[in-house]
């Protein structure tokens, strides 16, 4: 999870910095050290709070800070850089999964069973599996239009100008508007799940398309 997170802030700066906003990576932010993207409320206290209350779980990292007017073309450049998050966690899904058929097919790795079905439970598979459904989560989870996620950004592009500011301002509800649908709103749960299930089901197609398994 949290390499995860690492690697989605990440991309997010390095490609603010290709697009003409080296903000973040002034900042040392285009690392995929997780430590320097760690948010004490977002990364820690709030999923420990979920953990014990029983809730879902839901937290995140740190934003990084984007300068909209360094950017060569502001809003469409924007909308760039907020994909590249979810983008970096969708290939990091088809690595993951890469890895999963690959250590299940050959047990090559210490401890492995002796036949692939029993592979499927042997930890280092586990831990790969679990890796790909998490950062098909990531993906999904952060393309929910609503502030401060990723998508937000993406769908103020297809707003007219006189929308844009105020449909940003929601981020300063977003975090209470994301709790209240995943807890009370059960379609919006179910539409979460279904659209996650038919990620991973592309996820394994590409993968499969890319070698002989």
């Amino acid at each position: 999870m949290i390499l995860s997170l690492g690697v989605h802030e990440a991309a997010h700066a390095w490609t603010a910095w290709k697009l003409g906003d080296s903000t973040a990576k002034d900042m040392g932010r285009m690392t995929v050290n997780p430590i320097v993207h760690i948010d004490m409320f977002m990364t820690i206290i709030l999923p420990t709070i979920c953990v014990i209350t029983g809730a879902p779980i839901f937290g995140g990292a740190k934003p990084v800070p984007v300068n909209f007017n360094r950017l060569k073309n502001p809003w469409v450049d924007m909308a760039v850089v907020a994909f590249a998050g979810p983008l970096s966690n969708l290939l990091l899904a088809c690595l993951f999964m890469a890895l999963w058929k690959f250590f299940v097919l050959t047990g090559y790795y210490n401890g492995a069973a002796e036949l692939a079905v029993g592979r499927v439970d042997d930890l280092l598979p586990r831990v790969m599996a679990g890796a790909m459904s998490f950062n098909v989560v990531l993906f999904v989870f952060n393309l929910v239009p609503i502030p401060p996620l990723d998508g937000s950004r993406i769908v103020v592009n297809l707003l007219p100008d006189s929308l844009k500011e105020g449909y940003m301002r929601l981020g300063a509800f977003g975090l209470v508007i994301i709790l209240v649908l995943i807890n009370f709103v059960p379609g919006f749960g179910s539409l979460l799940r279904t659209t996650m299930s038919h990620v991973m089901q592309l996820v394994e197609k590409v993968v499969s398309l890319g070698g002989a398994w």
